[in-house]
């Protein structure tokens, strides 16, 4: 099933006028018809987006407290292609989506910008920082991510040399595979939103050029290599693959 790309605010409280005037996107009373209508809403308190009740899916939103969770420490591929926790690395997650990666990176100590260009997707992460923030959990870690309403690459050709962040990390869209529904539903949804990112390769030149010691590109595991960049090693597991560039070593 293919959902609508342009999704509706349910005026279901007093914040939904104003975040239908800020995302300029149409409110309704009610839940549309069309069975593959995306909605907005806000849902015991979290901004979050799916499908009218009727589907019988959860909605999505971002939830840090969950991400926790569901951390497995010392055996994150992702902590160790980004250089370790010891190294307390500036990253740019320059495809932020709902935000796990980010929160995973720095929950071990590093400090994450975020840039995500679809506005819906970044007012999810926008509530989820802000309930992160409460929390007695996640607040500590949420001080360390900064979310960028904009264009990963505008970001990156506008930092100053002094400001350029040590890491820099692309998720790029990639076609959805395994068994997952929940990965199956967001990934569709996304796909929706935001489309395959057809500007990855060339995001992939400009993040070597502006990050000081790595890049780092995550892939399923038999994809090709993105924009046919062989890295100078990768580290893979069952579901991923995260491909490395790296630049400069990391001070001992």
């Amino acid at each position: 099933m293919s959902v609508s790309s342009v999704p509706l605010v349910l005026n279901a409280t007093s914040a939904s006028v104003e975040l239908a005037r800020s995302l300029g996107l149409r409110l309704v009373d009610e839940w549309s018809e069309q069975p593959d209508q995306l909605h907005v809403f806000f849902d015991e308190g979290r901004l979050v987006i799916g499908l009218a009740p009727r589907n019988r899916e959860n909605p999505v939103a971002v939830d840090f407290e969950l991400s926790l969770r569901n951390r497995h420490p010392g055996k994150e591929l992702l902590l160790k292609a980004v250089g370790g926790s010891r190294n307390r690395a500036t990253v740019l997650d320059a495809t932020a989506g709902l935000g796990r990666d980010s929160f995973l990176i720095a929950s071990y100590g590093c400090t994450v910008t975020m840039c995500e260009r679809m506005p819906v997707v970044a007012a999810l992460l926008a509530d989820g920082l802000r309930r992160a923030g409460r929390s007695y959990d996640c607040a500590e870690i949420a001080s360390r991510m900064d979310l960028r309403q904009e264009n990963a690459a505008a970001y990156l050709a506008g930092l100053a040399e002094a400001d350029c962040p040590d890491v820099v990390y692309l998720d790029p869209m990639f076609p959805v595979s395994g068994k997952s529904a929940l990965v199956k539903k967001e990934m569709r949804l996304f796909h929706s939103l935001v489309g395959l990112d057809e500007d990855s390769g060339a995001l992939l030149d400009l993040a070597l050029q502006r990050a000081r010691h790595r890049v780092v590109v995550k892939r399923p595991p038999k994809a090709p290599y993105l924009g046919e960049r062989k890295p100078q090693l990768s580290i893979a597991g069952k579901a991923v693959r995260f491909d490395i560039y790296p630049l400069k070593a990391f001070a001992k």
